[in-house]
């Protein structure tokens, strides 16, 4: 049930090949699925650099606000190293790959090839920068997956690595890389946090009902809803939702950090403690920009909901459809129910099956595509 300007179906599934890299004498399986084609398209620039991803993925919940990235070191076909960011305020993924290199193999990193999925960084922060570790371990190149935009970095690791005479090739496996921080790029660039909009609705697209509470969710289902809480730093309901539901949005159902519980609407009464409030989406991601918050995840009503996607305010959505139509509901002829969102300017790009559960994924076509 597409109601937006442009909704478009599933591409066909592409064929996946598997190939076999063997990491310090155990095999692991890396996909090779969906090289490029062009300059850096497949050989084993890329194949290296589908492990830095892999790596990555590990730091999905404790590097925020800092990226994922992955780092292998590489000599003469053999990874003698390898690493990801763990925890933000922790050693970078290249400082783990480095210190993970066994002693006998330290007089290797001269004929050496560092991969990392974004570029090192250049400037103090929290961790001496990254590029000037590489620079005095002599490595003689690095591939880069996708440039930085952090302000402070930009290139500037780049030229570093080549300004101390360093080979540097750059856009291995770009896209994929950039599309694992999406939420770290869209702070960065658009100035405002990567917003993921979340609702359950019935078969026939009812998402509530007046003066009571509908359950859609099941308990699978519930559990995957706290897990992608924690995933975000901040999440969201709208003003009603609050007075009349008085939820927690905390993470109960799985293991992590509690997001930042946000409620939208003017003459909020009663807000709990520890909440913001905030009056208008632009107030909201302006200010949630300015306090460094980058991952938003919105719950809240058809009203809140259909805000966000009307100013095209959102980057991505989660829609769980139920297992039964609330029209064969015998008494639903005679209560008011609340309907799903309308679409604008969104395509649905993947669907997932939990457990009875149809969970479609869709994206924000912005203007640039």
């Amino acid at each position: 049930m597409n109601n937006g300007k442009k909704a478009t179906s599933l591409p066909p599934r592409k064929e996946e090949k598997d190939v076999t890299l063997f990491i310090k004498g155990n095999a692991n399986q890396l996909s090779t699925k969906s090289l490029p084609s062009g300059r850096f398209g497949g050989g084993l620039d890329s194949f290296y650099m589908r492990r830095c991803l892999q790596l990555a993925r590990n730091g999905q919940q404790n590097a925020q606000p800092n990226p994922m990235v992955g780092a292998v070191v590489v000599c003469n076909g053999r990874i003698i190293g390898e690493g990801y960011h763990v925890r933000c305020g922790e050693g970078h993924a290249e400082v783990n790959a480095l210190a993970s290199v066994k002693q006998e193999d330290e007089h290797l990193l001269k004929e050496s090839t560092i991969y990392v999925s974004l570029e090192p960084c250049s400037h103090y922060g929290k961790t001496p920068p990254c590029a000037d570790l590489i620079i005095s371990k002599g490595l003689k190149r690095c591939v880069v997956g996708c440039i930085d935009p952090f302000a402070q970095v930009q290139g500037r690791g780049i030229q570093k690595l080549r300004d101390a005479g360093i080979e540097v090739t750059v856009g291995v496996l770009a896209e994929e890389c950039q599309a694992l921080n999406k939420r770290f790029m869209t702070f960065h660039q658009q100035k405002r946090p990567f917003v993921t909009l979340k609702w359950a609705r019935t078969q026939d697209g009812v998402m509530g009902v007046k003066g009571e509470r509908l359950i859609i969710s099941n308990t699978y289902t519930q559990m995957l809803c706290h897990k992608r809480r924690t995933e975000h730093q901040a999440i969201l309901v709208g003003r009603k939702t609050l007075e009349e539901d008085a939820p927690t949005l905390n993470v109960r159902a799985w293991i992590g950090k509690n997001p930042q519980p946000i409620v939208l609407g003017s003459h909020v009464k009663n807000l709990p403690q520890g909440w913001w409030s905030f009056p208008t989406v632009e107030d909201l991601l302006s200010a949630l920009y300015e306090k460094g918050v980058q991952t938003l995840l919105v719950e809240g009503g058809r009203t809140t909901l259909q805000a966000f996607i009307d100013k095209g305010m959102w980057d991505e959505a989660f829609v769980e459809w139920g297992d039964f139509s609330w029209a064969e509901n015998p008494e639903g002829k005679t209560r008011e129910t609340v309907k799903v969102p309308v679409w604008r300017d969104a395509e649905r790009i993947a669907d997932e099956r939990v457990m009875g559960r149809n969970i479609e994924h869709w994206k924000h076509l912005s203007t640039t595509e």
